[in-house]
């Protein structure tokens, strides 16, 4: 992830987590608010409470790679701080992506509804 592309600044982290419109499940919690950049920006936060620094790190990594698979899906130009939570922590790599891109596709939808679109609806199995 370039660092263009990062949330850095404790004043940011705290001016988007006070705008408090967030998505959250066992793994994450997903803050969000709107920049005028035409890019996304992303900000990871790991609690000093789940470990130390080589695995707090571990986990850093992990929810970046994840973020460089799929942000040119989720382009709605955004500051998201993603909160790593403690049920993430016995999950696989696999879970940890599924679980993020719920919630992300939540915001997506929720985006896309706003603009007087339809969101897609489940199909129904004929018998």
């Amino acid at each position: 992830m370039k660092k263009l592309y990062i949330v850095k600044e404790n004043q940011d982290f705290t001016r988007i987590i006070k705008a408090q419109k967030f998505h959250k499940n066992q793994s994450f919690i997903i803050y969000e608010q709107n920049n005028n950049l035409p890019y996304d920006r992303f900000g990871i936060s790991v609690s000093k409470k789940l470990g130390n620094a080589v695995y707090r790190n571990k986990y850093k990594r992990k929810i970046r790679s994840i973020i460089d698979n799929y942000k040119k899906s989720y382009n709605n130009m955004k500051d998201y701080i993603i909160i790593f939570r403690k049920g993430g922590e016995n999950k696989t790599f696999f879970e940890l992506e599924q679980d993020f891109n719920s919630l992300m596709l939540q915001y997506h939808l929720k985006n896309k509804s706003n603009h007087n679109t339809k969101t897609p609806q489940k199909e129904r199995k004929i018998k």
